[in-house]
C-alpha cells in the first residue's frame, strides 16, 4: 500500500513515515503542498494524508483538487493543530475521509488507515 504524506512540520513527516514503513507502508513524503500535488497526478497512491497548512499549496487546496478535478475517491486524511470545529467541517465538506487533529496518535492514524483501506497493517 502506498501513501503520500505532505507535511511541513520535518519531526512529524519523518516520524509518521518511518512509523508507515514499519507497518509494511510505502511513503512518500512532501514538505510542500505543490510537489505534493505534482506527485498525486504523476502517481497511483492508495491514501493521501495532508497536513493543512503547507507552503505552495494547502491540504484542503490538495483534497478539493483530488476531489473536483482528478475526479478521484482516493481516501483522504486531514491532518492539523487548529482546533477549531468549522476547520473539520470544512474539511469533510470538501471531500475529506477523516480529520485528525494534533498531536497525532500513530496508533489513532492506523486504525483510521486501515478502516479507510479496509486492510490489517
Amino acid at each position: 500500500m502506498r501513501i503520500i504524506l505532505a507535511e511541513d512540520n520535518d519531526i512529524l513527516r519523518k516520524s509518521l513515515s518511518f512509523f508507515l514503513e514499519s507497518k509494511g507502508f510505502s511513503v512518500d513524503q512532501y514538505s510542500d503542498g505543490k510537489d505534493a500535488l505534482d506527485a498525486i497526478e504523476k502517481n497511483e497512491y492508495n491514501l493521501v494524508l495532508t497536513d493543512i497548512n503547507m507552503p505552495g499549496i494547502s491540504g484542503m487546496e490538495i483534497t478539493q483538487y483530488i476531489r473536483q478535478t482528478l475526479k478521484s475517491d482516493i481516501p483522504v486524511i486531514i491532518l492539523t493543530s487548529s482546533g477549531v470545529e468549522q476547520t473539520e467541517l470544512d474539511s469533510f465538506d470538501i471531500g475529506a475521509n477523516e480529520f485528525i487533529a494534533k498531536p497525532v496518535s500513530p496508533a489513532v492514524l492506523l486504525v483510521r488507515i486501515n478502516k479507510l483501506l479496509n486492510t490489517r497493517f
